[in-house]
């Protein structure tokens, strides 16, 4: 970084770290410990879709790998897009099975990445409820490498407090994003 970076506030972005994602089974824990909610088995990467053959194939060959994986137990990946016209891939694994669930969004992330769309990657999620079935979701910025907790309310409104209980609970497991003005909703995202 130069000396015009430091007098402009200009930052080098962050590399993105993927297997952060990896702490979310221990977060997990963590969470159902101190505020009682637990996977639900559902998990989704967001990304910008761009028109070309390369990114096509690279989706097919992402569908075609959690596919296949699902014929030895889990449910085919199914993807859509959100009224914004990002595209999502969602995964659903047995709730008690987080760790496949992740190895499913890391290897979303990392074909895209390894592929050269690592740019049009946004956010991964994981979602959890807790016994009143309130919805909750780690969200994973793809471009910070930090994570945040994501609380809907009906009539897209959110569980504030909620959302800095789990910040306070999972911060030791998880690279937590500081600035809550980075804390996006996504709203409808799938599984949440």
């Amino acid at each position: 970084m130069g000396l015009l970076d430091v007098l402009f506030g200009r930052t080098k972005p962050v590399k993105p770290d993927l297997d952060r994602l990896f702490a979310l089974p221990s977060a997990a824990v963590t969470l159902q410990a101190a505020a009682g909610f637990t996977p639900t088995g559902a998990g989704s990467v967001c990304f910008a879709a761009i028109e070309g053959g390369a990114f096509a194939q690279v989706q097919q060959d992402v569908r075609a790998l959690l596919d296949a994986d699902s014929q030895r137990g889990g449910t085919p990946v199914e993807s859509g897009r959100d009224d914004y016209g990002y595209a999502w891939l969602l995964s659903r694994r047995d709730p008690g099975d987080l760790p496949a669930l992740v190895s499913d969004l890391h290897a979303v992330n990392s074909a895209l990445q390894d592929s050269g769309f690592g740019p049009q990657l946004l956010c991964s999620l994981v979602t959890f409820h807790d016994a009143e079935q309130r919805p909750l979701a780690l969200v994973y910025l793809y471009k910070r490498g930090t994570f945040y907790p994501f609380a809907p309310l009906p009539g897209e409104k959110r569980d504030n407090p909620l959302e800095l209980q789990v910040r306070a609970a999972v911060k030791g497991d998880l690279r937590v994003e500081e600035d809550l003005a980075r804390w996006f909703p996504v709203w409808g995202a799938p599984g949440l």
